[in-house]
């Protein structure tokens, strides 16, 4: 069974605190982490350097065993890059 379009292949974190983001489908999108640095559970975000560690999970976006983003969520609110 194929994985889902959602899955994340590949990712890469910018300084402006967005990732971009290929997905299983091929698709690349960016989505913009910067509303999430406002909640507790994403906090250690707000630093740039470790922010900038994010990796790709086999699923998912990934910093640490304690932080990471729904896939679906990162497609869904993911602006397409054509």
């Amino acid at each position: 069974m194929a994985n889902p379009k959602w899955v994340v292949k590949a990712v890469k974190a910018r300084a402006d605190y967005t990732l971009l983001i290929t997905f299983e489908s091929g698709e690349t999108k960016v989505y913009d982490a910067k509303p999430l640095l406002k909640k507790p559970l994403y906090a250690e975000l707000n630093n740039l350097s470790f922010f900038l560690s994010a990796k790709a999970d086999g699923s998912s976006v990934s910093w640490n065993d304690d932080i990471d983003i729904a896939p679906e969520h990162l497609y869904e609110a993911g602006i397409l890059i054509p």
